[in-house]
């Protein structure tokens, strides 16, 4: 099992399994979380983060339903073959799809929320 590094940002506004799940998937997806990666058992992380079981849970019942991870009794939660996944453009689309809707419910336009993604894509390019 590696160590897993993820952060709760409680002045975001984004509930923390939405925080844990976006951290994980970009794990896999970058490669950092390889296939057959051993995630921490739910209570681990739960006690780990000072979060309720249950929001470690729904963060893995959703990565499963992506395909990044699969559930097994006897071997925990392990990430899943590239294969099996869910390709990389559903997930953007996906992650599109919810920026979208994020920005729509706060009333913003279309071009301030695509100035909003350019410039967030700048800081992470740059760091």
């Amino acid at each position: 099992m590696t160590a897993l590094r993820v952060t709760i940002d409680t002045t975001s506004g984004l509930a923390p399994w939405r925080q844990i799940y976006d951290q994980i998937e970009r794990m896999i997806a970058g490669g950092t979380l390889a296939a057959g990666t051993r995630l921490p058992p739910i209570r681990q992380l739960a006690r780990d983060l000072g979060l309720a079981s249950g929001t470690v849970a729904r963060v893995y019942r959703e990565l499963e339903t992506m395909d990044l991870v699969t559930t097994a009794r006897a071997k925990g939660t392990v990430v899943t073959e590239p294969a099996k996944r869910t390709r990389p453009e559903a997930l953007l689309t996906a992650g599109a799809t919810r920026f979208a809707a994020f920005a729509h419910d706060l009333g913003v336009g279309e071009d301030a929320a695509v100035d909003a993604v350019r410039a967030a894509y700048a800081r992470v390019a740059d760091s």
